[in-house]
């Protein structure tokens, strides 16, 4: 057998389950004064949306974790409603009987909602940082477990162009109903899709909640300025969202919750904590701020070793926050600010702590949901003492207002552990950073796709 034999035989072997594909994107308006990106060509690579989900469902290993039809479940003792999973929520109900009535040759048919994900990485070398923006693909049918777990649960599907301009609104909405485009046929007849159970069923998709961070949420529903973007840019400012080109999808109320950004770094740490050292710096002098400060660090890095617990050695002025330590910090905070701080905002930490505890369960009751609302009153109760001591001018802020959703969301989706961005960042260490670092670091995007098929 000669070397050429052998090259044939590597070339004919197949690679990875679903192959990547590709499209250019150019712009093509008032190109009388162009700017370099007007006419600078965009690459979106992607890989079949509709495969990707056959995969999925006839994976074995997600038999026994899936949903196959929407369901309310209620608790034997007390009778009522609990939300665990993305299908016991009562949206994918509320869809299927939308798709029953409307289209009767879809009646029996497996109800698949799509959920996607998306989430822009850099990645830091010594020559520079390099930008990833990668979109991710779940079903809603998989148990939230299988999620964080990544058994094939959550796939990369596209890695969309990042253009260094507002184009990039544009490009984002024309990029996503392109991708999924093949999709739109199966939203209103029945797809023959094989199961991991050996057997051949009917299956109706569906666009479902999208897992963004707040920046991401504003790209999303097109929040920008009409005027701004046609004086400086060019752009006709009419841009209007994916969901548009599919049935029953509005983008507008398929926003997730997302733990990760709104409660953990959102806030509690970008909001909650930075109050309480502007209130300590606005009513002691600057000496007696650094001794209170560093009592905290000390109580914090004084914490005793235990499991579920973290051990801070230097306090809680660390360079980088990560999601991991907000969360763990969360756990020990209080204790440490305890007679440092007026009884109200101890009050206000009790008060979100427990909102927090309670949305982060797995499985959400009625009774939780009533527990919910009284937590987030509490708060708003209690967190007036910042405006008071003027430490903040407004509660008008994202993060915060997202909290007073969580109860509607809850029913709606099921318990948000199984939406956040939490799984998307995470898989971003897998399919982005180590192929990346298994490249040879010019033009890797190319060798990250072989990497990840």
């Amino acid at each position: 057998m000669c070397h050429k034999d052998l090259y044939s035989t590597i070339d004919r072997t197949c690679l990875g389950d679903v192959k990547w594909q590709n499209f250019s994107i150019k712009y093509s308006q008032n190109l009388d004064k162009p700017a370099p990106w007007m006419r600078a060509q965009f690459d979106v690579w992607f890989r079949c949306p509709l495969e990707t989900i056959c995969n999925m469902l006839s994976n074995p290993d997600l038999t026994a974790q899936m949903d196959y039809r929407p369901y309310h479940e209620y608790d034997l003792k007390s009778g009522k409603c609990c939300f665990q999973d993305f299908m016991s929520g009562d949206w994918a109900w509320d869809q299927a009987d939308i798709i029953a009535n409307d289209h009767l040759e879809c009646k029996g048919s497996t109800f698949v909602p799509i959920i996607l994900g998306s989430d822009k990485t850099t990645i830091s070398v010594a020559t520079g940082q390099h930008d990833y923006y990668p979109l991710y693909l779940s079903i809603g049918n998989i148990h939230n477990n299988m999620c964080h777990a990544h058994c094939h649960g959550v796939s990369l599907i596209t890695f969309l162009a990042i253009p260094k301009s507002k184009f990039c609104q544009q490009l984002f909405h024309v990029s996503l109903s392109c991708i999924l485009s093949i999709l739109k046929l199966y939203m209103t007849r029945p797809d023959h899709v094989h199961f991991g159970d050996h057997h051949y069923c009917q299956v109706v998709y569906g666009l479902g909640p999208y897992i963004a961070d707040y920046e991401e949420q504003a790209l999303l529903v097109c929040i920008f300025d009409l005027l701004d973007l046609w004086d400086e840019y060019g752009i006709v400012g009419d841009i209007i969202p994916f969901t548009n080109d599919f049935p029953r999808a509005d983008i507008y109320s398929l926003l997730s919750l997302d733990i990760l950004h709104q409660i953990i770094k959102g806030a509690f740490k970008d909001h909650l904590v930075e109050w309480v050292e502007k209130y300590l710096i606005l009513k002691q002098c600057k000496k007696q701020v650094e001794k209170i400060l560093d009592d905290i660090d000390r109580r914090i890095a004084a914490v005793a070793p235990f499991p579920g617990l973290r051990c801070f050695p230097e306090g809680h002025h660390f360079k980088q926050w990560t999601g991991d330590n907000s969360k763990a910090l969360m756990k020990v905070y209080l204790l440490a600010i305890e007679g440092h701080v007026p009884q109200a905002v101890v009050c206000m930490f009790c008060a979100f702590l427990e909102f927090c505890y309670l949305v982060c369960k797995s499985v959400i009751t009625e009774s939780d949901l009533n527990l919910i609302n009284d937590s987030l009153d509490r708060f708003h109760h209690y967190h007036e003492v910042f405006k008071t001591t003027g430490v903040v001018l407004t509660f008008s802020l994202p993060q915060q207002h997202s909290l007073k959703h969580y109860h509607d969301l809850i029913k709606l989706f099921g318990a948000p552990n199984g939406l956040c961005s939490s799984i998307t960042e995470s898989k971003h260490i897998k399919v982005v950073k180590k192929p990346y670092w298994h490249t040879s670091h010019f033009k890797a995007l190319g060798q990250m796709l072989i990497i990840n098929q």
